[in-house]
Order: structure tokens, then sequence, then C-alpha cells
């Protein structure tokens, strides 16, 4: 949870590196709180008919969308990579599936252009 929290007081660095260890609790964090959302919605009857999706899903997604940016961005930093590189994700199929093998290299040792190694602060 202190991943979580960390990422999201860091809410619009774009600038630095993010390890493994951030990036992937922050995304499981987010699952676990959109999938909590979207129950909230269904039981609270908030959920848009056909859309499957309703008002506290949308908010929460509205809320970590730039922090999730900032932490992909930083992520990619750690391994070398500009920031820019998130838009090979819309590449249909391939694009994701790059950004996954990216997001799942370990990072650069030492220090690279984007700053020094995240693990060697902690």
């Amino acid at each position: 949870m202190n991943w979580y929290l960390k990422v999201l007081k860091n809410y619009a660095v774009f600038s630095g590196r993010a390890r493994r260890k951030e990036y992937w609790m922050f995304f499981l964090f987010n699952v676990i709180f959109a999938i909590a959302a979207l129950i909230l919605d269904h039981i609270l009857g908030t959920a848009i008919k056909g859309f499957g999706y309703g008002l506290f899903y949308i908010l929460y997604g509205l809320i970590v969308l730039i922090p999730a940016w900032a932490v992909s961005i930083r992520r990619l930093h750690d391994v070398g990579k500009s920031g820019w590189f998130l838009l090979i994700g819309l590449i249909p199929l391939i694009g994701a599936i790059w950004l996954l093998v990216l997001f799942c290299t370990d990072g650069n040792a030492g220090v690279n252009e984007y700053g020094p190694n995240p693990k060697e602060i902690a």
C-alpha cells in the first residue's frame, strides 16, 4: 500500500525513475480499487445500463489517470527509454506486449540519463 501512496504523492512527477516494484504494486492496488469501484457501482445502482461502468469507476479512473501515466513514464526511464515509448502501446497487440516486456525488464544499473538508480537510493 505504501508504494501505491508513493505514486499518488508523486502525482504529476514525470522525471526520474521508478522501480519495478513501485510500478507493479501501484498496478496491483489500482486493479483492486478499480474492481471495488465497479462492484460499488453495481451495488448502489450507479452503473450505466449497456455500458457496465458507473460513476465511482469513472471518477476513480479519472483520479488515477495522471499518476498512472507518471509512474509508467518513470518506469520506462528506469530501463533507459523515453516516456514517449508509452505511445508504442497504441500499436495493436504488439505494442502492449512490448510495453509489458519493458515494464518487466530490470532497470539500468547505476545512473542513466534520467537519474540515479532507485534501488541504490532506497
